[in-house]
């Protein structure tokens, strides 16, 4: 029996950010981190207090041009919306609307923003898989494409469609194997079983909805541009047999969004920085594939794309104190911050990177980067090689753009502040740190509750 010959792959060497060597681990880390796009981090503290975010206009500008940059030059219909679920700050979201961005909601609470925001409705693209009667009503009536997520879900769009007399344009999503394990097969109707040509038949021969859309989503901080490759082919399949068996042309094919920031994965052996694919591969595999699926010129959808992470996630930095130190029991040094991971979600995924915002010395040590808060699992970071920090030092926390913003929760400490440095490297602040006020503006305390004696 012959023995089938491997493909050649030709070597590659790759530079690799592991800093170097010493007996407390690896370090990283050789000069403080002390401004933001110009702005001093010690005056930020010192003007707006500690803990705050600090997201860079600059930087969004940047990487979504960057970003844009890539997929048009490869693919003729490139259209982004901003997803609204990774950071859904009023100001966050006009950048991305002054470059060109439509939005993306998954909520009747993002949909209201978006069009407050002055989005026409027809450039909201309404994700999601609980959407109610009110939210579906406004939503037809405003002409937003609306992705459909479950038969149910189909049913009640096209109910309420008929009392309308409207004929709403709709997507479905579309779920698949894409080589990457566990499959994301939760949301949508899946490609290899039937259940998309399923839901797209219902559409078409009902004659009640608009097919427009074919939307995936094929998961999260996703390191494989071939994954979205596969995917792209399977789209184009179903838009393709669309067209073949319905003579109905596929407007837009939606890939989602899942692209890879460059924070560190908890468990990594290497860096974000150096696993994180580029926009670059990332179009170069979803354009390819969708180029090379068999679309007349004229039958080429509009590409859109939902990335949130990847755009944010890098424009984001988290300033702190230093509470104090301690010794753990097993011989570790502890420092434990003024944030935690109420304010900080996204500590339980990744290892972020943490600087120094002064000068420091040479000797690291091994640390464990605790919250302030009252419970065990506040740990920022379960291990880190820093220098030794001392009360009132202050810190940078990395690449904290995305989810942190919507994902915090007001839990034993209020939140902090959130500010943005224009373009002209001024601080603006475009969320107020809460207050006792803020938080207790919802409470109704009944009458009887009032009065007391101790």
């Amino acid at each position: 029996m012959a023995t089938q010959r491997l493909q050649y792959e030709r070597p590659l060497i790759q530079r690799v950010n592991t800093g170097i060597l010493n007996k407390f681990g690896t370090r990283t880390e050789y000069a403080p981190f002390t401004h933001i796009d110009g702005v001093s981090v010690k005056s930020l503290i010192s003007e707006f207090g500690s803990p705050l975010f600090v997201l860079s206009e600059k930087n969004i500008r940047e990487k979504y041009q960057e970003a844009n940059r890539a997929f048009k030059t490869r693919y003729p219909k490139v259209q982004f919306a901003w997803s609204y679920k990774t950071n859904y700050i009023n100001a966050v979201c006009n950048i991305f609307h002054q470059e060109g961005s439509w939005a993306e909601v998954v909520s009747g609470f993002e949909y209201q923003k978006a069009l407050k925001n002055g989005v026409p409705g027809n450039k909201i693209i309404f994700n999601g898989p609980d959407k109610t009667d009110e939210e579906i009503t406004l939503a037809i009536q405003n002409k937003s494409p609306l992705h459909i997520d479950h038969l149910d879900e189909l049913y009640r769009v096209t109910e309420i469609a008929t009392e309308l007399n409207i004929r709403p344009e709709v997507a479905i999503r579309v779920n698949m194997d894409t080589g990457i394990y566990p499959m994301w097969d939760r949301f949508g109707f899946n490609y290899e079983n039937g259940q998309a040509w399923d839901a797209i038949n219902k559409i078409i021969l009902s004659d009640k909805l608009e097919l427009t859309g074919l939307h995936c989503h094929i998961g999260t901080f996703m390191l494989s541009p071939s994954a979205y490759a596969v995917a792209a082919s399977k789209m184009s399949d179903l838009a393709i047999g669309v067209l073949q068996k319905h003579n109905i042309k596929i407007k837009y094919i939606d890939m989602g969004g899942g692209f890879a920031s460059r924070n560190t994965l908890k468990g990594a052996y290497l860096q974000g920085v150096d696993t994180s694919p580029s926009f670059d591969q990332f179009a170069e595999a979803i354009c390819t594939a969708i180029l090379n699926a068999g679309f007349h010129k004229d039958d080429l959808p509009l590409l859109i794309l939902e990335t949130g992470r990847a755009l944010v996630d890098e424009a984001g930095y988290l300033l702190g104190s230093v509470i104090s130190n301690k010794r753990l029991s097993d011989g570790r040094r502890a420092t434990i911050m003024d944030f935690g991971v109420n304010v900080l979600f996204t500590a339980f995924w990744y290892d972020h990177k943490i600087t120094p915002a002064q000068e420091f010395s040479h000797y690291t040590e091994d640390t464990v980067m605790y919250g302030p808060l009252c419970m065990n699992i506040d740990v920022v970071r379960e291990t880190c090689t820093l220098p030794p920090l001392k009360k009132g030092d202050h810190v940078v926390v990395h690449t904290v753009g995305a989810y942190n913003m919507t994902q915090w929760m007001q839990f034993i400490s209020l939140r902090p502040p959130v500010i943005l440095i224009d373009r002209n490297g001024k601080p603006q602040i475009i969320r107020k740190r809460e207050t006792i006020q803020s938080i207790e503006m919802e409470e109704i305390l009944p009458a009887q509750l009032k009065d007391f004696k101790l």
